[in-house]
């Protein structure tokens, strides 16, 4: 009997993911993660290998933290935020092999009504 590993079937879905995903200087590539504790998010220039900006759950900004839905919103508005004054306007979604529901799809709103366009 096999055995499940969920985070090594992300891995591969994300791996996937990643060969048909890459963010360039004119559109660079939005990566989204969660934890139980935290969600990460970075606008990421795979052609120069740097990232231009990124949020989490653990800036300072942050009162509360936390991996729910109202958490994953407000680093969603917070980093297109960032990468708006940053000159970034139209990004790549990277789910990072992640369901496109609750949370990523709660993120994925949220940077869009703050201005994104993806």
């Amino acid at each position: 009997m096999s055995i499940i590993k969920r985070k090594e079937i992300r891995k591969r879905i994300h791996a996937r993911i990643r060969r048909k995903v890459t963010g360039t200087q004119e559109r660079p590539r939005l990566a989204v993660h969660y934890s139980n504790q935290h969600v990460y998010a970075q606008i990421i220039d795979d052609s120069k290998g740097r990232t231009i900006c990124s949020a989490s759950t653990l800036d300072k900004s942050f009162e509360k933290t936390a991996s729910n839905v109202a958490c994953a919103s407000a680093v969603g508005k917070l980093v297109a935020e960032r990468a708006i004054a940053a000159s970034v306007s139209a990004v790549v979604f990277d789910r990072g092999g992640h369901l496109y529901h609750g949370k990523v799809k709660a993120f994925a709103d949220a940077a869009r009504e703050a201005g994104l366009q993806f």
